[in-house]
């Protein structure tokens, strides 16, 4: 006969087992009487919809401490739901605890979170696992913490062939869906994917859902997009079968069609909107020069590298220059919410420091000859000219000494074109033309001014001209390019303007939401603010071996910046389109060629600027300069065998500095001195050779 202690042994083991949750079909009974969706459930609980799926369907068990809340909130459903001719055998829940759990359940789910029927997308797949399931990786990482419990599962996942969609953070998502709509209800019934928006007065973005190439066939697309016209401009013919499925079902898409980037849509119901981003990664929806090596990678690596750009910089729109321009926007909305005074409804109103809801022609001079006010108005003054450097030293300059040197090296300024974005005052209205006006340095503008007289040493580029060579009479210029003669004391006098009276520093945020992300992701890869510049040059040698997903991360940043300024002055393409046409990028009010021309002419103010202090410290001139990167001749092969520094081992100010910080330099490339003479006598830029051909401002896609 048992002791007493060996009883209250067996009775203590029996206390401390872990819960018994009801059978697998009886937790979605309780869930579906109560009225709450899987990803509500998965938002309070801290865990994926996945994870809810597959509690139950029988896949799996969770693990404490979520398995003591899971089992206490089905006590508290059972309490509240019996099960139809069964007594509730549940034990008493204190109040307490059902008004919390209550409580995180609902206030878990904003109100703009879509809800599914018991019936939806994620119900009805096998409990038995599919053979395509059983590739799938045996351990799931939890969901990180959301910023926003409308989108537990973060802005975007990678979907696969068998079905996984991998999103940021590790998590793993299923989805069943076998054709493009139902892959678009799944996106916004049941995924949980999506973005905050930005700022208070714009829009939350669309969640993006990737295609790989086993994922594009499974939907009915081609696994490739062919065509004799440039990649970016393929599209699904409209009669194609999946094109038809998604008018079929009352969907649309975009001008754009169904390319490499699809966009999803209804139109705006009350104050939900209903749109999904796609992209096709085997239609070369990531293009190698922004994003090097990411469409090769891993599904879930996919996922890391774009994840991780769009908590830093936006989720991805389309191409990079496509993403830099929607930054623009996102950071200073067109709209915010005004009362009417009449009403007292609250209307959607011009929100002060954007560019308005509605394009606005530039002035001529500021416009591309195709423009139709060139073409309607018959214009011939002339147009501005400001453009990145281009510019080679004639040969015939320079120097024995310099000759006799051993090395050209190339230095990069990074994101050169961002750090002249900040604190940039740009105009805001539509331009007023006026005679013989006085030069105003704060007034941004156009201005027709003659610069030919002003003085310079050859051995320096002009820095009036994109290829350095003096101006040869009266021109169309910047504001920042004439304030730059009356800084260095020569007189301007401007024959006439195109100028603007409403002002603002547009684009502040954009830059410093990119440089924040730059300095980051630079950070991430091991260079670091703190470094000297030994250090800091054997950083920026291996930072690309170190992580390539965060490499091809800050490629994509870089690559941002240019788009998008060069796309503030998209030119027309395909092949229909007529001169004098209006193209569709000027239906945007973000085709601004003035604000592009304002950073252009800025950045290349503060190239010639640090050229000229340069000169003056240490003697040394440039053999030739390519957009933002420099090349000298030096004694030796590193940047600190030529750039000046202080007793004390500090950068001279002024001149070329290294570091991480936008604006600052990096070495970019070492060759000897003769190749490029050599280069230079056939009229070449070494520059270019040294930095691989990089597109100077792309106007993008």
């Amino acid at each position: 006969m048992a002791s007493e202690e060996e009883l209250f042994a067996s009775v203590d083991a029996l206390l401390n087992e872990e819960p018994h949750l009801p059978p697998p079909a009886e937790r979605a009974r309780l869930r579906e009487a109560a009225g709450i969706t899987q990803a509500r459930l998965a938002t309070a609980l801290k865990t994926t919809t996945q994870s809810v799926k597959n509690w139950e369907n029988g896949r799996s068990e969770p693990k404490s401490p979520r398995l003591d809340a899971y089992q206490r909130l089905l006590n508290g459903w059972a309490a509240k739901y019996p099960a139809p001719g069964a007594a509730s055998a549940a034990a008493p829940v204190p109040a307490a605890f059902s008004e919390t759990a209550a409580s995180e359940v609902k206030t878990a789910d904003a109100p703009q979170a879509p809800t599914v029927p018991a019936t939806g997308w994620g119900r009805g797949r096998s409990a038995t696992p599919s053979a395509a399931a059983s590739r799938r990786p045996a351990e799931k990482k939890a969901a990180q913490p959301a910023a926003d419990p409308r989108f537990p599962h973060g802005p975007l996942a990678v979907l696969d062939g068998d079905g996984c969609a991998y999103g940021t953070g590790g998590i793993v998502l299923d989805c069943p869906a076998t054709s493009v709509v139902e892959l678009v209800e799944w996106t916004l019934r049941e995924s949980g994917l999506g973005a905050a928006r930005l700022h208070r007065n714009g829009k939350d973005s669309d969640p993006l859902i990737v295609l790989t190439a086993a994922a594009a066939v499974k939907l009915g697309l081609p696994e490739r997009l062919e065509g004799h016209e440039l990649r970016r401009s393929l599209r699904l013919p409209e009669d194609h079968p999946v094109v038809k499925q998604v008018v079929k079902a009352k969907w649309r898409l975009t001008q754009r069609g169904f390319g490499p980037w699809a966009r999803i849509y209804r139109k705006v119901q009350g104050r939900e909107r209903q749109c999904v981003q796609l992209a096709v990664l085997s239609w070369d929806a990531l293009d190698e020069r922004s994003w090097p090596g990411v469409a090769e990678m891993e599904s879930a690596d996919v996922a890391r590298v774009l994840g991780i750009y769009a908590r830093r910089v936006i989720t991805p729109r389309g191409s990079t220059a496509v993403s830099g321009l929607e930054l623009m926007t996102a950071l200073r909305p067109p709209t915010r919410a005004v009362q009417d005074p009449q009403t007292g409804n609250w209307v959607p109103g011009h929100n002060p420091g954007s560019l308005g809801t509605e394009p606005m022609d530039p002035a001529p001079p500021e416009a591309t000859a195709e423009h139709p006010v060139v073409v309607g108005s018959g214009w011939s003054g002339g147009f501005l000219n400001e453009e990145a450097y281009q510019w080679v030293r004639d040969v015939s300059l320079l120097t024995d000494e310099e000759c006799t040197l051993p090395y050209a090296v190339g230095l990069d300024l990074n994101t050169a074109f961002l750090a002249a974005a900040a604190r940039l005052v740009v105009g805001l209205s539509a331009p007023d033309h006026f005679r013989a006006p006085t030069f105003n340095p704060k007034i941004p503008g156009s201005w027709r001014v003659d610069l030919s007289h002003v003085e310079l040493d050859p051995r320096l580029p002009s820095p009036f001209t994109p290829d350095g060579t003096r101006p040869t009479g009266p021109a169309w210029y910047q504001t920042h390019t004439v304030a730059y003669a009356q800084e260095l004391g020569y007189n301007v006098a401007p024959l006439e303007g195109y100028l603007r009276r409403e002002t603002g520093a547009y684009l502040d945020p954009w830059h410093d939401r990119l440089k924040t992300a730059y300095v980051d992701t630079l950070a991430d890869l091991g260079v670091t603010k703190d470094l000297d510049d030994r250090a800091f040059l054997a950083a920026m040698e291996r930072h690309r071996d170190a992580d390539p997903a965060m490499a091809a991360v800050l490629a994509a940043i870089k690559a941002t910046v240019k788009g998008g300024i060069g796309k503030l002055r998209e030119r027309p393409q395909g092949r229909k389109y007529q001169e004098g046409e209006r193209w569709p990028a000027l239906q945007r009010p973000t085709w601004r060629p003035d604000i592009r021309a304002a950073v252009i002419s800025k950045a290349r103010i503060n190239m010639h600027r640090k050229l000229r202090n340069m000169a003056t410290m240490t003697g040394l001139y440039p053999l030739a300069v390519l957009s933002d990167c420099v090349v000298y001749p030096s004694p030796g092969d590193s940047p600190l065998d030529f750039l000046p520094y202080a007793a004390s081992g500090k950068p001279q100010p002024g001149g070329f500095r290294l570091g991480p910080t936008p604006g600052l330099a990096k070495l970019e490339g070492v060759q000897s001195m003769l190749w490029a003479v050599d280069l230079m006598e056939q009229g070449h830029n070494p520059a270019r050779h040294i930095k691989g051909g990089d597109a100077v401002l792309d106007e993008g896609e």
